[in-house]
């Protein structure tokens, strides 16, 4: 189910992004993005491989300059507005980051991991012996506290990593694909932890190809392709404007051909094959449902239309390669 965590109305935005543009060479990677986050929510960004994602959480972070547009972010306490890179520095101090891959010091043990990493925000000795603990107890690594990370499983060293992104207790994390390659009970104890950020009033602006993912933890969606922003708004929101409420599988040996009865398209709004797989999406799947007990060889799945349906229908069905 979607998150809950939508911000205060009229809340001043944390951080906003303002017509962003990118380009290497010929190719427009990023084209015209702008989107906002307020304080205590999480947006998640979402789109197939080359879309754009990870470019523009680059450049959020001032690792990589936009051709065009703005990001500005609001410190804390007010004051002047900052901006990137401009005032990349100030707005670092303010943030938490957890990239794809893990850039953990290998040669340090947990414990050490995030006092050094304290160090670069001139942390001091005695407030790292107070929040180092508490980072570690926060993600379920109390016990693994004198290991190294090549002594950490997958999931141990996505929640370290993010621990260190909270060293500097950011206003702001953000988090490019944070679960990535981890097994289903990992997954959740690190949504887990996310959601007690959440809770706590953090922002996110989290990058995810789980639909699942952006769906339990995200208040809105951004949805990227080929750089340019489609589609913005809350998840469930979405799904009700771009799909019809209820979908139909039918898969099996002969399943194809159902694609091509009249009798059956005519009792959905939309059909869609993939693979063996046939996809009649409908407002009322009583009928269509009834008109199938003439198929028992074939397998038959009823549910709600969901976040991947809204994906696939944005973005297209087709494989796409990293870019």
């Amino acid at each position: 189910m979607a998150s809950s965590f939508a911000p205060p109305p009229l809340t001043p935005p944390l951080f906003e992004v303002h017509h962003l543009c990118k380009r290497y060479g010929q190719t427009t990677v990023v084209n015209d993005v702008s989107f906002a986050v307020a304080p205590g929510e999480c947006l998640g960004v979402i789109g197939p491989n080359g879309a754009g994602k990870t470019t523009t959480i680059r450049m959020c972070l001032g690792l990589t300059a936009p051709d065009s547009g703005s990001i500005i972010y609001q410190p804390a306490g007010g004051g002047p507005l900052l901006q990137m890179p401009r005032d990349a520095l100030a707005i670092k101090a303010e943030i938490g980051v957890v990239t794809q891959f893990d850039s953990l010091d290998p040669d340090f043990t947990c414990l050490e991991n995030l006092r050094v990493f304290g160090r670069y925000f001139g942390l001091g000795s005695s407030v790292m012996d107070e929040r180092a603990p508490q980072l570690l107890e926060f993600a379920a690594l109390t016990h693994k506290a004198a290991a190294k990370p090549g002594e950490l499983s997958g999931g141990m060293k996505r929640r370290l990593s993010l621990a260190r992104a909270l060293v500097n207790a950011p206003r702001l994390l953000l988090l490019d694909e944070p679960t990535t390659g981890l097994d289903p009970q990992a997954r959740h104890l690190m949504w887990e932890r996310l959601q007690r950020l959440l809770q706590a009033g953090t922002s996110i602006l989290l990058t995810t190809h789980f639909m699942d993912e952006a769906e339990r933890l995200c208040s809105r969606l951004l949805v990227l392709d080929h750089g340019r922003k489609i589609a913005e708004g809350a998840p469930r929101a979405l799904i009700a404007e771009h799909l019809e409420p209820e979908v139909v599988e039918v898969y099996g040996a002969g399943a194809l051909a159902l694609a091509q009865v009249p009798a059956l398209l005519a009792l959905a709004a939309r059909t869609e094959v993939s693979g063996e797989t046939v996809f009649f999406y409908t407002r009322e799947a009583r009928p269509l449902l009834d008109a199938l007990l003439q198929h028992p060889h074939l397998r038959t799945l009823h549910r709600p239309a969901n976040l991947e349906d809204l994906f696939l229908k944005l973005t297209g069905r087709q494989i796409r390669e990293d870019g």
